[in-house]
């Protein structure tokens, strides 16, 4: 694909998963953006996008992939993406989805993070046509003058209204002062790096506006944004987040990742396929019709799901592997990818547990064992007291349904 394939199919690409919950918005965006690419193909100048991510952990989730996939179809038109590390918005934290204040963290620690942040998703950009930018080169240079002036743009009700907002303030807890500067700070962005269109969620879709509505007030011609539905966590009801730990990391294992998402409620099964998948509209739209009409089991749609999102990110030889696991599992066998532990002598399994992360302390490992959720060579453990030995051969523990361990002897 290049910058010059025509307007319409341009469109149907890029406007896959739009939603902004308000007809008219979406309606307004859609002709803004037609306009911009038909100027573009005009012009050969190509679109300058962007999508700012906050490094609030190491890994990124398959959340974090929705704008990042919609990021690289703007690559592969040809169009310049800029992929923004909120190196100094990430200090704060974005108050967007959150009913609390997030902990604040030092420059230092978003950088860190920042590091293995960006290297992950080059697993999805393209890194030679991805341009890196961090926020805190333009925003720390701000002075008290210049945060007042982008403050005089917008006034408390504006945010009093926003839903997070709204319901702290309605139950009295805090809502302090700081958290009213990250739009500020996100909307200064695009003004920054003088952008034609930005990406993000629904959740965003406050935080974008104030992009739009600051660079008007310099005179820039406003962004055109872009918003997409959030995805649901491996919970089926909260958006993924690391904080509530309904995540499916990108970087995990084949095998997980295949059996978190055969795990899913059905119900979710339009929202991952949507967002997370290669697949064009219409293959979607069908399966999704031959699940209402009881064509095809839930499962296996699940499970085709799994395969394509395991292929995305380690291939289709390990989506191939881990279908085969996922079927293993479910006879009782061990995984291909279980984990090698070698113990010099026989081991209490409340120490080996712990010693290879099975469980984060003896008290977790207790509970676990209590509501049978630990076997040994496929017998549940009754006792905490239990020994494994593995010089008379390897011997296999199972915590919960995914997680295997190969004990040997050393």
């Amino acid at each position: 694909m290049h910058a010059f394939l025509p307007v319409d199919e341009q469109m149907q690409i890029l406007m896959r998963g739009v939603d902004f919950g308000d007809e008219q918005t979406l309606q307004n965006m859609e002709k803004e953006l037609r306009a911009r690419i038909e100027r573009s193909r005009e012009t050969g100048k190509p679109l300058r996008v962007y999508c700012g991510f906050d490094p609030t952990s190491s890994d990124l989730h398959l959340g974090h992939t929705v704008p990042m996939r919609k990021l690289r179809q703007f690559q592969d038109l040809g169009h310049e993406v800029i992929f923004l590390i909120g190196s100094f918005t990430g200090t704060i934290g974005d108050p967007s989805d959150k009913e609390s204040a997030r902990q604040q963290q030092t420059l230092n620690d978003a950088m860190e993070k920042a590091r293995s942040f960006t290297a992950q998703a080059q697993r999805i950009l393209d890194a030679k046509k991805t341009i890196v930018e961090y926020n805190h080169k333009w925003l720390g240079e701000l002075s008290f003058g210049d945060v007042i002036e982008l403050a005089s743009n917008f006034t408390v009700q504006q945010f009093l209204v926003r839903d997070n907002f709204s319901k702290r303030f309605e139950k009295g807890d805090p809502i302090w002062l700081h958290e009213f500067f990250y739009a500020l700070m996100q909307g200064f962005d695009a003004v920054a790096l003088e952008t034609d269109v930005q990406i993000g969620g629904t959740d965003q879709l406050f935080n974008l506006m104030a992009g739009r509505k600051l660079m008007e007030a310099r005179g820039m011609q406003p962004q055109t944004i872009l918003t997409f539905p959030i995805l649901v966590g491996t919970d089926g009801e909260l958006r993924m987040s690391k904080s509530t730990g309904n995540i499916i990391g990108i970087n995990e294992l084949p095998g997980v990742i295949f059996t978190k998402l055969l795990s899913l409620p059905d119900r979710t099964f339009r929202n991952y396929a949507e967002l997370v998948t290669r697949w064009p509209q219409d293959k979607i739209n069908v399966m999704i019709g031959q699940i209402e009409a009881g064509t095809l089991n839930p499962q296996d749609a699940k499970r085709s799901l799994a395969w394509e999102v395991v292929s995305i990110f380690h291939g289709d030889e390990a989506a191939n592997q881990a279908a085969l696991d996922a079927g293993r599992m479910h006879a009782g066998e061990v995984p291909s990818d279980a984990p090698v532990f070698s113990i010099r002598a026989e081991s209490n399994i409340l120490d080996l547990m712990v010693e290879a992360n099975l469980a984060g302390s003896k008290s977790e490992g207790r509970r676990l064992i209590q509501q049978g959720g630990v076997r040994l060579n496929g017998i549940v453990v009754e006792d905490s007291a239990t020994l494994v030995n593995a010089e008379n051969g390897e011997q296999i523990v199972q915590v919960g349904k995914r997680r295997f361990l190969r004990v040997v002897s050393a």
